[in-house]
């Protein structure tokens, strides 16, 4: 009999395209993944993976297997799914993605209200960027995800996926204290069209939402720096390096350097969780959605 764990480490590879994005995702070592796929090829007598430049690839029986092997994953979620909603309370494990500054700012608390809440559920964590934690949700590799849009940007729901509002998440322009703009209260976005911005990179949901805003007012935005990490583009802002569009949620303290101005109207990105509709009757979905909501106002930054 095939072994589910080994399949599953398929199935990741299959999902994510590598070794060590699957390992990323499964919580594993790459070593781990690749043994547990070597085991399976000695199981079934079929090679599965194959080298391709400096990584590998699945052959084409593994991509059958990976196949069969979601068939299996998911009636092995609808057995404990039913038997979760049986006792009533939520159990097992719960796969959690969620962007880099609601793994900072929101889910340590929401991770411990439900480990003390809850200690049947073993909730696990991955950071990873909102278009890709709602696809995973599609797909089945995880659980729930803990994502965000913004008004001119929203973010699509796949069919079979459903979602609930956790908050919305005001932002703030922030320059170096000896800019000009830093003695202001607030700034309209047309008054922006000379600075030299920091930004995350293409691709991401607040690099689109800048980018999109600002052209709609006239101008090209020149970015001149670019990082994912908020944490980064404040200290590039304290360095005096331009000025950045950075979210309250997760940001801490601003270096003294640092001075937030408010953007005219006030730019918010809205937080969401989502999961598959096969999924919704568990409670430990409906409890982690619950206490996400419930901590959101303790959290995010007042007006």
């Amino acid at each position: 009999m095939l072994d589910l764990g080994r399949l599953r480490a398929l199935h990741a590879v299959a999902v994510h395209g590598s070794v060590g994005a699957a390992a990323a995702a499964l919580g594993y070592t790459p070593s781990a993944v690749s043994q547990q796929i070597a085991k399976l090829e000695r199981e079934t007598r079929t090679t599965l993976l194959e080298r391709s430049g400096r990584g590998v690839r699945l052959t084409d029986d593994a991509h059958q297997l990976a196949s069969t092997a979601r068939e299996l994953l998911s009636l092995v979620e609808e057995a404990e799914v039913r038997l979760e909603e049986r006792r009533g309370r939520p159990a097992g494990r719960l796969a959690i993605g969620c962007f880099a500054s609601a793994a900072r700012g929101l889910m340590p608390r929401a991770l411990a209200e439900l480990a003390r809440l809850h200690p049947d559920l073993d909730a696990r964590l991955s950071e990873v960027d909102p278009h890709l934690s709602v696809d995973l949700v599609a797909r089945g590799v995880i659980d729930l995800a803990v994502a965000h849009d913004w008004d001119i940007a929203p973010l699509p729901a796949p069919p079979g996926v459903e979602q609930a509002v956790i908050g919305d998440d005001l932002c703030d322009i922030l320059v170096h204290r000896d800019h000009p703009l830093a003695e202001r209260e607030s700034v309209r976005r047309e008054e922006l069209a000379a600075e030299r911005w920091i930004s995350q990179p293409p691709g991401t949901v607040c690099h689109g939402w800048l980018i999109r805003t600002l052209r709609a007012t006239g101008y090209e935005p020149l970015i001149v720096h670019q990082a994912e990490e908020n944490h980064t583009q404040v200290a590039l802002v304290a360095a005096g390096l331009g000025i950045a569009l950075v979210p309250r949620l997760g940001r801490g303290a601003l270096p003294p350097d640092v001075v937030p101005v408010g953007l005219d109207p006030m730019p918010m990105r809205r937080l969401r969780a989502m999961w598959r509709t096969g999924a919704a009757r568990r409670p430990a979905i409906r409890e982690t959605v619950r206490t996400l909501q419930e901590l959101w106002p303790s959290v995010a930054s007042p007006v």
